[in-house]
């Protein structure tokens, strides 16, 4: 029996179960562990193609696995943040609040979009899920207060916003190195630059700064691209 082959997906699948307990927390409005059990996840996401490359592994099977343990940890997660922050809401109409689960209905249609797009294999089109995910718990722990004060139609604005941002044409770069020369890279360098400055100015509360500050930059290199 060759057991090799079962490590990745195995990876796989404790990348859901982070996402499953993230969820749980989220509901329970523990923005904090939410946040590390997503970011748990993040990292096994990564993990899961890089050994598979790695055991020479990679399998149908495993890119499927993937795209549905990715539903519950950048699909579900957010969305439960985005359901619990629209709580207020609920005294307009009771199910308003369940409007927060578009982010969850787009992040399915983009990640099953994603596994047909031959474009994207080394850049994105439209907002990765696990970059909106890290945006929405990044917002629900470091600017709880803030989110408290401001009205709740403002977030599902932002909610309307991120969902389209998940599916749009928008061309958004990778931090995929295919060598170290500033020409090449320079989008990437710039990024990394400000997460540094972002990093370091807000801590704990720079992950949603960090994810706006790379829709800006995708932004701007579609404009200058699409002029030349």
């Amino acid at each position: 029996m060759n057991c090799k082959k079962h490590i990745p997906n195995t990876i796989t699948l404790l990348n859901q179960f982070s996402g499953i307990i993230a969820c749980i927390f989220a509901y329970n409005s523990r923005f904090d562990m939410a946040l590390l059990f997503v970011l748990i996840g993040a990292l096994l996401d990564f993990m899961d193609g890089a050994v598979a490359r790695l055991l020479h592994v990679s399998s149908p099977l495993g890119k499927e696995l993937d795209s549905l343990a990715d539903v519950i940890t950048f699909g579900l997660v957010p969305g439960m943040i985005a359901f619990r922050l629209l709580g207020p809401l609920a005294e307009v109409w009771t199910y308003l609040p369940y409007l927060g689960f578009l982010i969850t209905l787009f992040s399915t249609y983009r990640l099953g979009k994603f596994n047909i797009d031959e474009r994207q294999t080394s850049s994105f089109i439209g907002l990765a899920t696990p970059a909106n995910a890290i945006f929405w718990l990044g917002m629900a722990y470091g600017y709880q207060s803030l989110l408290e004060t401001i009205s709740p139609w403002w977030i599902l604005v932002a909610v309307i916003v991120f969902s389209y941002l998940l599916v749009c044409e928008l061309p958004m770069f990778s931090l995929k190195f295919h060598n170290f020369r500033w020409a090449d890279n320079r989008i990437r360098y710039i990024f990394l630059i400000g997460v540094v400055v972002l990093a370091i100015c807000f801590v704990s509360k720079s992950l949603p700064l960090i994810i706006l500050w790379y829709i800006l930059l995708s932004i701007v290199g579609a404009i200058i691209v699409k002029r030349k």
